[in-house]
């Protein structure tokens, strides 16, 4: 089988592909054909060496694919030949609250992950795919969307009625709009393209702010809803994290998920005197994934994918999400 792996953390250029036996699974274990795969910013990050320490050397890239089940091994109860089954983020957070031992081993970081033909899961490491998707859709689902739930449901609470902000057109913040739409909430949008604008506006939000024009973003966002929002979804980091405080209103929430724009440090004073709850997100729980499945399924929810490329062209895919440019998830599929 066919399998990319990364020599060296110095940079997309250093994606390798290379073939291999087809694994063989163990007691409890479950070999799943992939049909696709999906890419995260997190994934440039480890390519670059910039993820921080503890990174598996030479290790499989990426966390997020789907695909079938094409082999079980002894003991194996939870699946059968043909499944289609995704992989979990962190395979050993199965359930409850985050803690060390749980998200100690994230795919295709601290351990390999699933750029590869053929991949082994634990069975308890897999959730269904929902009978109206894809595996190309269903492939984009388990950092970027159980993400965007883990923050809005699970810790956020969102209720009808309230208002939350997202920035960009990123795959996070697209499901995050998806989600709180779903969930009855007005939604505010932020983007430096008024196209992407009007496409965010198409699919629910009811207001969206250019923030190349309007630097000031969340002071016009705290005045745009009339005291600021409930919930933001902080995915730019300490770059944007000053306007997200501005737009939040007084007892809001935000959660910290990404870290794409750089900043000086954080003046925790508007924090203090907003009484702000600022949650540091972790991606979630096989519960979580599953909870967050079954809503999925009801409501028929069609993931946003920007752009798929074969297998093949993975080096490509990469270098498309770099640009920035993309609107949803970047996806590669079976050759």
């Amino acid at each position: 089988m066919k399998y990319y792996h990364l020599p060296s953390f110095s940079g997309v250029g250093a994606l390798r592909m290379d073939d291999c036996e087809v694994p063989v699974p163990g007691p409890g274990e479950v070999l799943v054909r992939m049909g696709a795969w999906s890419l995260n910013y997190r994934d440039l990050l480890i390519a670059d060496g910039r993820y921080g320490r503890g990174m598996k050397p030479d290790v499989v890239p990426l966390s997020d694919g789907a695909g079938e089940v094409a082999e079980v091994g002894p003991g194996v109860t939870r699946w059968r030949l043909g499944d289609r089954v995704m992989g979990v983020f962190m395979p050993q957070w199965v359930s409850g609250p985050a803690d060390a031992a749980k998200i100690s081993a994230a795919l295709g970081g601290s351990v390999d992950g699933v750029l590869a033909e053929y991949v082994v899961f634990d069975q308890e490491a897999l959730v269904a795919v929902a009978a109206h998707m894809d595996l190309a859709e269903a492939a984009t689902l388990p950092c970027a969307a159980v993400t965007a739930w883990h923050a809005l449901v699970v810790h956020g609470g969102l209720t009808p009625g309230q208002s939350v902000l997202t920035l960009g057109s990123g795959g996070v913040s697209v499901f995050a709009l998806q989600f709180a739409v779903l969930g009855g909430a007005e939604v505010v949008v932020t983007s430096s393209s008024d196209a992407k604008l009007e496409r965010l506006m198409a699919m629910g939000a009811v207001a969206g702010v250019n923030y190349v024009g309007r630097p000031e973003w969340g002071t016009h966002v705290h005045e745009l809803t009339g005291g600021g929002v409930d919930h933001v979804i902080e995915v730019g980091g300490a770059g944007t994290l000053p306007q997200s405080t501005r737009a939040v209103r007084t007892g809001g929430r935000l959660s910290v998920i990404g870290v794409l724009s750089e900043g000086q440090g954080v003046n925790p004073v508007p924090l203090l005197r907003k009484a702000v709850t600022v949650q540091g997100m972790q991606v979630g729980s096989r519960e979580t994934f599953e909870a967050m499945n079954r809503a999925v399924a009801l409501h028929r929810v069609r993931p946003v994918i920007d752009r798929t490329f074969a297998f093949s062209e993975a080096r490509a895919a990469y270098g498309h999400l770099k640009t920035g440019g993309h609107f949803g998830k970047v996806v590669l599929v079976a050759d």
